[in-house]
């Protein structure tokens, strides 16, 4: 899948010379997190979020800090807080760099964007205008509108079990062996040790994955 097939296309924007207050009411009446900044010919320019008005002056969060630590703070760091803090018009306050993906982009690497730059909201873009935005809540939606996957009537134990082991064997992160796993009428029996909860975690995933099993039996024993 790719990021076009999760994002929303109707986007709440604003404009540089816009009012915080009008960006303030809009986050809050919309229940979002971040609006994109956008210039008169719809090209992304920045984006203010949640992050960027938390140190405001009407409601005392400014950042302080003691005068030894102030003294050797860089002035663009000290000019960068005031404005977010005192700022009255967007531009004065949103963040200039904006993360950001294309619409073929593979929802995979959407996801690892979000999280590494532990972002809520991700502007898609087309020829630097912007076409829709992907959120994490965008990409739960999705993920909840896929039908539970149907099982294979023909599947034997004896493939639901080499499928399994050959997957097994792609992990690089198991090396649960073969005589670790039986599959007796598409019911998947796991014995053996585990190393970690999360090993423990993913091998039940693994095989519930696999096409034609009605159910995982967790026999494992964890030694962590």
């Amino acid at each position: 899948m790719k990021a076009k097939d999760a994002m929303v296309r109707n986007v709440i924007t604003v404009k540089a010379d816009d009012d915080v207050g009008n960006a303030i009411k809009l986050l809050a009446e919309h229940d979002i997190s971040a609006l994109p900044v956008v210039d008169d010919d719809g090209k992304v320019i920045g984006i203010i979020s949640e992050a960027d008005l938390i140190r405001r002056e009407e409601i005392a969060t400014e950042k302080h800090r003691h005068w030894w630590l102030e003294a050797v703070t860089p002035a663009s760091t000290l000019a960068e807080e005031f404005a977010k803090s005192h700022g009255s018009r967007v531009g004065e306050i949103m963040s200039t760099h904006v993360v950001s993906a294309a619409e073929d982009t593979p929802l995979g690497e959407v996801a690892t964007l979000l999280e590494k730059h532990r972002i809520k909201r991700l502007p898609i873009l087309r020829d630097g205008r912007l076409v829709g935005i992907v959120s994490r809540s965008n990409m739960i939606q999705l993920l909840a509108s896929i039908p539970p996957r149907a099982h294979a009537e023909v599947d034997s134990d004896r493939n639901i079990r080499a499928e399994l082991l050959k997957r097994l064997g792609q992990q690089p992160w198991t090396d649960f062996g073969t005589r670790n796993v039986i599959v007796n009428e598409g019911v998947v029996h796991l014995w053996g040790l585990t190393y970690s909860e999360e090993e423990h975690k993913a091998l039940i995933a693994l095989a519930e994955s696999v096409p034609g099993v009605v159910r995982v039996e967790d026999e494992m024993i964890p030694s962590y």
